[in-house]
């Protein structure tokens, strides 16, 4: 095979200012791709800034594994670089595997959610005419009132109980309950394209890298047949311009390195030949031996068939040129030119015509071969990215944060640890080496103690059945005089020997072990209530949840970061959607994809590229916070100043602080719906009193006049029943007198003129009678009426034609 160098050579980038024309040649793009190739590539080995970038984000990812190389510890121990003397396990302690584990996994416990607003102004007038209605109704409630009460017909719009009576609970009142419709489309349009992507899986992936190396990178992009796709991207593999911005917004070219088969180049660009083939072959193995990546293929019997792509975007600006002409009927026209066309201004004047131009952002693409001349592709994106807002930008495709960078250098929570996670390797090595090298305790024996020791066995007493005696019993038979009958003093024959040399020197690594690891936790800020490794029995839980929070806080750049990537993924999200709506054939299919999950919106997503959103995000509370929220609700709950529905409704807003003013908000209301209920209760307890003290009035009344009706029967009929006694007493005189007149007109004939004087007399004392009577009963009603004393009637005339009536009862 023909031996090749890879063509790396100065380049810069082309001139911003060539025209449109020039921009669009192969050119122009070959250029701008040898500029990013010599800014990444130059150098041999792994010295080039690419390789030197990725080297230091894989190395970072071993540590975060617990996988580092441990050729730096075997220099630390070698003798000469001998290590014949030394049998250890160099396995490295995987430490900060779990710190890592438990940032990331940190991160996926808190739930957050997109919030789409209509910022357009179609939607803002919407928005203002709604406002408008409900300050109206607020103003307008007492009466609207009143005419519900008086026709039993409901003016209100909305629940008169729900409306604000303040400004400040207006604005709560429109954030909480006035939602468009317009808007849940475009929430659930972006929710089902992240979740069609897996994002959850991606966003995992980003938390690692933003832990481990520093910074998390995603993609967003329009595919045919697919839609839009949003994918994970290494950071190891990409390129882009020099930025001091955490968040990658002023970088105007980006690139990803891929290694490809030969023969998929054909798939890029279809006009490649058999000879050009084989010669970007060529040009790719020598890429390897120049940038020592063969270990990458070694095991590849396609090794040789394998090139390194690089695949870039590059930002520069298009005029968009038009030649506006006034017609003779009064009507404008406009014809679209190129950026070549500037006539004089004299042959404008004279023709009626004016050059109308602006300028916009525009994004390129191109493929080429790393190493080579051979530039693949090279053409104006389909599908930019472009805020309705701000039509004359065009985002990117790449979405990336690295939440502490200083002038271009990246730092990690990872890295941070890796000097510390080195010396607590060292020192379990080390702990190792004293370990191997401790003896066991043993003992002394004075073989000149137990000699000839007479056991009564009648065999001889060894120093072999001395040692099981003392390791079975305990107990030692020795001699006090030597062979040659010296006095020993006594002394005991077997002595503990103890080996603590070790001891020291294990509890002083086991120190310095407890002090690294602790260093680790004091640069990341986990401690050890998130750890838990070895909780302290005797704190408080609330001690301990402020330490696990203060941990939260040495860790939110990493939540920050991930929020910041998945608001620029949503952002985006929300522009492709319009693009797609408005020009894709993918559009129907879209749409059915999104009313599967609510077939109510499908309406209001065929008009959704008419309208212009912002992208919020709105992030769940912590334990921290929820802990705080949930004491507020049970405080208000126990003190009867809010409902258990509002404590539900209080719990399902993420946002703790529109959760305390909606307890705020409640509080009040019930407090205000209490007062009225008070004295509508009073009013009513009134109108009660008043209600039975005009019944107990009507009822007296009546009783009284059933009473006095009583009576006045009573009185009639004794009065009729009088009446009619003396009636027929008088008839019964009236006989007497008959037939005492027939018996004594014989008898007394000549008394006739006396009898007529006794009659005449006895009529007027008739007539007195009845006189008397009636005055009498009239006396008695009118006493009955005024509660007057008793009255005494006595009878003035008892006697009828010589009849006294006073002997009758009764009188």
């Amino acid at each position: 095979m023909k031996d090749v160098k890879p063509i790396i050579k100065s380049a810069s980038f082309p001139n911003a200012f060539a025209s449109d024309s020039e921009k669009k040649t192969q050119e122009y793009g070959l250029t701008i791709g040898q500029a990013i190739q010599y800014e990444w590539f130059k150098g041999e080995g792994s010295n080039c800034r690419f390789y030197s970038q990725r080297r230091e984000f894989h190395e970072k990812r071993l540590y975060a594994l617990g996988k580092q190389p441990i050729s730096k510890y075997k220099n630390e121990l070698a003798v000469d670089g001998d290590l014949s003397y030394l049998n250890l396990d160099w396995t490295p302690v995987p430490i900060i595997p779990k710190f890592v584990d438990i940032i990331v996994n940190g991160m996926s416990e808190r739930v957050f959610s997109v919030k789409a607003y209509a910022q357009d102004a179609m939607s803002q007038s919407k928005k203002t005419k709604y406002q408008d209605m409900i300050e109206g109704q607020m103003i307008a409630k007492p009466m609207l009132e009143t005419i519900a009460e008086n026709t039993g017909a409901n003016p209100f719009s909305v629940d008169p109980e729900q409306l604000p009576n303040t400004d400040e609970e207006l604005s709560l009142y429109m954030q909480l309950n006035y939602k468009p419709a317009i808007e849940i489309a475009e929430e659930t349009a972006i929710n089902t394209v992240l979740d069609e992507n897996d994002y959850q899986a991606i966003r995992k992936m980003v938390d690692y890298d933003i832990t481990v190396i520093g910074v998390g990178m995603a993609k967003h992009e329009f595919q045919l047949g697919a839609g839009v796709v949003v994918s994970y991207v290494d950071p190891a593999n990409v390129v882009y311009s020099y930025t001091e911005d955490p968040n990658f917004k002023d970088c105007f070219y980006w690139g990803e390195v891929k290694t490809v088969q030969v023969n998929e180049l054909k798939k890029i660009n279809p006009s490649l030949t058999n000879q050009d083939l084989v010669e970007i072959s060529q040009y790719g193995r020598s890429w390897y031996n120049q940038y020592q990546r063969n270990d990458v293929y070694q095991n590849d019997m396609f090794s040789d068939d394998v090139c390194t792509l690089l695949y870039f975007n590059y930002k520069t600006t298009k005029t968009i040129t038009y030649k506006k002409k006034l017609s003779e009927d009064g009507t404008v026209r406009f014809i679209e030119k190129d950026d070549t066309f500037n006539p004089p201004q004299e042959m404008m004047d004279d023709a009626g015509f004016e050059r109308v131009s602006k300028t916009i952002d525009v994004w390129y693409e191109g493929v080429m071969v790393l190493g080579t001349t051979v530039i693949l592709k090279w053409e104006m994106s389909k599908n930019m990215v472009r805020p309705k807002s701000a039509s004359q930008h065009a985002l990117s495709n790449y979405v990336a944060c690295a939440p502490r960078m200083y002038h271009g250098v990246i730092d990690s929570t990872v890295g941070r640890m890796m000097p510390f996670a080195d010396l607590i390797q060292m020192v379990h090595l080390k702990l190792q080496q004293v370990t191997s090298k401790m003896v066991p305790d043993g003992i002394f024996l004075d073989a000149d103690g137990i000699n000839e020791v007479d056991m009564g066995t009648g065999n001889a007493y060894t120093p072999d059945d001395a040692l099981k005696l003392y390791f079975q019993t305990g107990s030692v038979v020795g001699r006090s005089y030597t062979q040659d009958g010296e006095f020993n003093n006594a002394r005991v024959p077997i002595t503990q020997l103890t080996a603590s040399s070790g001891m020291g020197k294990a509890q002083m690594l086991i120190q310095s072990y407890n002090h690294y690891l602790d260093q680790i936790r004091t640069v990341t800020g986990l401690n050890e209530a998130v750890d838990a490794t070895t909780p302290n029995p005797h704190a408080l839980v609330g001690l301990q949840k402020l330490a696990a929070l203060s941990s939260n806080t040495a860790t939110r750049h990493i939540l920050e970061g991930g929020l910041r990537i998945y608001k620029g993924l949503a952002e985006a999200i929300t522009y492709r959607i319009a693009d797609i709506l408005e020009y894709s054939d993918f559009a129907e299919e879209f749409i059915n994809q999104v009313g599967k999950y609510n077939a109510s919106i499908l309406r209001d997503i065929n008009d959704l590229y008419i309208y212009d959103f912002g992208v919020f995000i709105e992030i769940s509370p912590d334990s921290e916070q929820k802990a705080e929220l949930d004491n507020n609700i049970n405080i208000a709950l126990k003190q009867g100043n809010i409902d258990i529905e509002d404590a539900i409704d209080i719990k399902e807003i993420k946002n703790i602080k529109l959760a305390n003013q909606l307890i705020k908000l409640k509080r009040k209301t019930k407090q205000d719906r209490q007062e009225r209920l008070a004295m509508q209760q009073q009013a009513m307890a009134a109108q009660q009193g008043m209600q039975q003290q005009q019944m107990k009035a009507q009822s007296d009344m009546q009783t009284m006049q059933v009473e006095l009706q009583g009576k006045m029967q009573l009185k009639q009929a004794e009065v009729a029943f009088d009446i009619e006694r003396v009636r027929n007493e008088a008839d019964l005189k009236l006989m007497l007198m008959r037939e005492e007149f027939e018996m004594n007109m014989q008898l007394k004939g000549l008394d006739l003129e006396s009898l007529n004087q006794r009659e005449d007399k006895k009529e007027e004392k008739k007539s007195e009678r009845i006189s008397q009577q009636n005055t009498q009963q009239s006396k008695l009603i009118n006493q009955r009426k005024n509660n007057l004393p008793p009255l005494s009637f006595e009878s003035n005339e008892d006697s009828l034609d010589g009849f006294d009536l006073a002997e009758f009862e009764p009188r």
